[in-house]
């Protein structure tokens, strides 16, 4: 029997891959007994962020990843397509069917039992997976911190904020995708444009507001793909037009030209009844949120249905205590997986889930447990894990970078052509990742 603790994207991944390979595992959630701050349901694998698992555009890192999973059998990939709803080219969810399927799975399958209640220690003579995620508790943070010798590490993450979609000027916001690219031809983005009179107007604001939590220190170590907007308004006053903001691609119907800045909305349910502000997780008050939130064109009476939170992301040490198969190096048998082993992203964290879960079968049958091979996005992903510089640890999302650098001869041949290069090193991946499997 496997113990997987933590019932999230990369806990789910991790029993569901147990149970595949012919193995029990036993799910353990604290969930309802005990909620998180971020938490709004007892369903497994619960998205408590974006509702995106990133781009579904060929040859880009997170396509590579998720082709890896699908090919290595994924559950969470598989009902992620089955629950999509449009987003351009990401693969976005309506989250809570997603986690009803994954619920439902999970619950349905004979070789998995769920347990609900908090854990307060780790097995100490049983095979497990750790994947309570960023949000751990404080007293199984406590026990990790006590079994690995390290200290808890972690940096500030934020959410943002999800608007009623029958609040929202139609007159005002249109619907389109950046340069015509979306499932459809309708576009898959509600946009709200910005003049250069009303970005100002809203920065000003912006930068005036008041912080949610006047405990989190002026300096928290945010993680840097995940900025809130008030961190980035503070960086410049075009950071907001280059970032959440940016306008490019987009033509507003009204005036036939770019808007200066703009919003965009992207649905959030199978119904589109709402709609999240993509990159607008913010740690602003509620009051403050609204107020500056429907200075934003086509927002000006906008319904809330959830405003943007702060909350601390907890993780290890992972170059100084993993091996590459996501083992602690000096206590076999324990292995770690999502967020709380250091990688930042939905995927990211589904693939550790499942590498983890494969890794502790092998370790359960008495095999040692054999890493994915260095040139695929999952070997990649858990030896910038294991082999990162552990000081000044950061955790990372799946890109270019982590893949082993083609040869100086393939680069000749490629030339600068750079789509070609990463088309290259895709092929390769899933060579090695097909012949691995």
């Amino acid at each position: 029997m496997i113990h997987v603790i933590g019932g999230g994207l990369a806990g789910a991944e991790a029993a569901w891959q147990i149970a595949r390979g012919g193995g029990r595992a036993v799910l353990h959630e604290m969930r309802p007994e005990r909620c998180s701050a971020a938490h709004k349901t007892d369903l497994l694998a619960e998205l408590v962020c974006s509702n995106s698992l990133k781009s579904e555009q060929e040859f880009t890192a997170p396509w590579l990843l998720k082709e890896e999973l699908r090919r290595s059998g994924s559950l969470l990939l598989e009902l992620a397509v089955q629950n999509r709803v449009p987003g351009g080219h990401a693969l976005a969810v309506d989250r809570t069917k997603f986690a009803q399927a994954v619920t439902g799975a999970i619950a349905s399958d004979p070789a998995i039992e769920v347990r609900r209640g908090e854990v307060l220690s780790l097995p100490s003579r049983s095979v497990a997976v750790v994947a309570t995620g960023p949000l751990t508790s404080d007293a199984l943070a406590g026990e990790i911190a006590r079994r690995t010798g390290s200290g808890r590490l972690y940096f500030y993450d934020s959410i943002s904020p999800i608007v009623e979609a029958d609040s929202v000027d139609l007159s005002v916001a249109f619907r389109a995708s950046r340069y015509g690219k979306s499932i459809d031809s309708t576009g898959d983005y509600l946009n709200c444009p910005l003049t250069r009179e009303q970005y100002e107007s809203f920065l000003e604001a912006l930068l005036q507001a008041r912080p949610h939590e006047p405990h989190i220190p002026g300096d928290a170590p945010y993680f840097e793909a995940c900025l809130p907007i008030e961190v980035l308004a503070r960086r410049g006053r075009d950071t907001l037009r280059f970032g959440p903001m940016k306008p490019v691609g987009l033509i507003d119907p009204r005036t036939g030209r770019r808007p200066y800045a703009a919003v965009q909305l992207r649905q959030e349910d199978a119904r589109a009844a709402s709609y999240n502000l993509v990159g607008f997780q913010n740690s602003l008050r509620y009051p403050d949120q609204e107020r500056i939130l429907r200075l934003i064109p086509g927002l000006e009476r906008a319904e809330f249905l959830r405003l943007g939170q702060v909350h601390r992301n907890t993780y290890l040490n992972a170059p100084a205590l993993l091996s590459p198969a996501l083992e602690l190096r000096k206590e076999p048998g324990m292995f770690f997986a999502g967020q709380l082993c250091g990688v930042e992203g939905y995927v990211e964290a589904i693939a550790t889930g499942l590498a983890a879960g494969r890794h502790a079968l092998a370790r359960a049958a008495g095999a040692e447990p054999r890493p994915f091979p260095r040139p695929t996005a999952l070997g990649s992903l858990c030896a910038y894990v294991s082999g990162a510089d552990p000081a000044g640890y950061q955790p990372a999302n799946m890109t270019f970078d982590l893949l082993p650098p083609l040869d100086e001869a393939t680069r000749q041949r490629l030339g600068r052509d750079r789509r070609q290069r990463r088309a290259e090193q895709c092929r390769r991946a899933l060579e090695a990742l097909d012949a691995c499997l």
